[in-house]
């Protein structure tokens, strides 16, 4: 088994539901004004705010991210550094060469986290055709 391809691709999942949260943010705030009707959706309103809770009440039990745990095991059993520090603070220390204290990342998760709910209280999701019901 190739742990260093596997802690890869669990990399590549990782950044993807990063991705998804931040990005899905930006997409749904964009359709709120241009009146995109797929920003809408029930599906990826419900999974998009399940997301960033699940994030955020990680980083309030003080746990890491499952997916970094693995990754993380995977780079180990592949003769590499482990991560000791949660996925996102990970690469940003990586990028950056700066380490941020742990409530940083938990005042940020939160803040980003109300402004998702924010958004689906005030711009709620609709049915198929976008038409709240």
């Amino acid at each position: 088994m190739d742990y260093g391809l596997w802690a890869d691709v669990i990399g590549v999942v990782h950044a993807c539901i990063v991705i998804f949260i931040v990005g899905g943010q930006a997409l749904i705030l964009a359709g709120w004004g241009l009146h995109w009707v797929w920003t809408r959706g029930r599906v990826f309103r419900y999974a998009h705010l399940s997301a960033i809770g699940f994030v955020v009440l990680q980083q309030w039990l003080g746990r890491f991210c499952p997916l970094t745990l693995w990754e993380s095991d995977l780079r180990q059993k592949a003769g590499a550094e482990g991560m000791e520090q949660g996925f996102i603070a990970y690469w940003l220390e990586r990028l950056l060469y700066y380490s941020f204290p742990s409530w940083v990342f938990t005042v940020a998760y939160t803040t980003f986290a109300l402004l998702v709910f924010a958004t689906f209280v005030l711009y709620r999701p609709g049915n198929r055709n976008g038409d709240e019901t």
